[in-house]
């Protein structure tokens, strides 16, 4: 059997964090070295180190860390990524222009991805529109996202991406957003024309879907050369 490849957990006490933790213990071609939150209660829980985000320097070695945090806690874990030449996966949202500049900067050094949605099927369903898009050039295109009543960003950082793809095939998307209930998330971009339409739709029913594309992108991304990746990139 081959050697676990050493994960970091940071932002450990989120509700991502814990997600991750949980699966992770699920899979033996992975190992959590340590988990990094902004307080401690204990040393260790479940066999598992715990740091605080003051004591990153002092974390054991590890290959690729997960990160999903806050942005100021964000720049502490890329420089501790570049300095050990570790792999990030983030999805920690907010960041500013500067980082998003750092993140640049550190792929010529070290693979990073960052994506506002681990969803594999989300990004199978970012292939798609793109492909749809460009073949079908001059057909209207809308995308209409449905999420829980909390979620205040409208349109989701989700439909923006998939506009984004969109628009790399040619299209320019129109936006729609609903907040109903506890819909965890749903996606539909359609294109019409005159007597027909398509229709690409993701419906997310369980969080732990984030949670297992972090860790699916982590189990890939830990041995790629630098560089900076999408999550459709390491679908194989």
């Amino acid at each position: 059997m081959s050697t676990p490849i050493r994960i970091l957990i940071h932002g450990a006490s989120g509700r991502m964090g814990q997600a991750l933790l949980r699966l992770a213990s699920e899979r033996p071609d992975l190992e959590v070295i340590g988990a990094v939150s902004r307080k401690v209660a204990s040393r260790v829980i479940d066999g598992i180190p715990q740091f605080a985000t003051s004591e990153l320097g002092g974390v054991p070695a590890f290959d690729v860390a997960i990160d999903f945090s806050l942005p100021e806690g964000f720049d502490a874990i890329l420089d501790t990524c570049r300095s050990r030449r570790a792999a990030l996966v983030s999805g920690t949202t907010g960041l500013s222009e500067l980082q998003g500049q750092a993140i640049r900067a550190a792929t010529a050094e070290i693979p990073v991805l960052w994506s506002a949605n681990f969803s594999l099927g989300v990004a199978v369903l970012s292939d798609l529109v793109e492909r749809a898009a460009s073949a079908l050039q001059g057909w209207d295109c809308d995308i209409v996202e449905s999420h829980h009543v909390h979620k205040k960003d409208a349109p989701s950082g989700t439909a923006l991406a998939l506009g984004a793809s969109a628009g790399k095939g040619g299209a320019e998307p129109r936006y729609a957003s609903l907040r109903a209930g506890d819909i965890v998330g749903e996606h539909l971009v359609q294109f019409t024309s005159l007597g027909e339409r398509i229709e690409l739709v993701h419906r997310a029913t369980n969080r732990d879907i984030f949670a297992r594309g972090a860790l699916h992108a982590a189990s890939r991304l830990a041995q790629r050369a630098p560089g900076q990746y999408r999550l459709r990139d390491l679908l194989d």
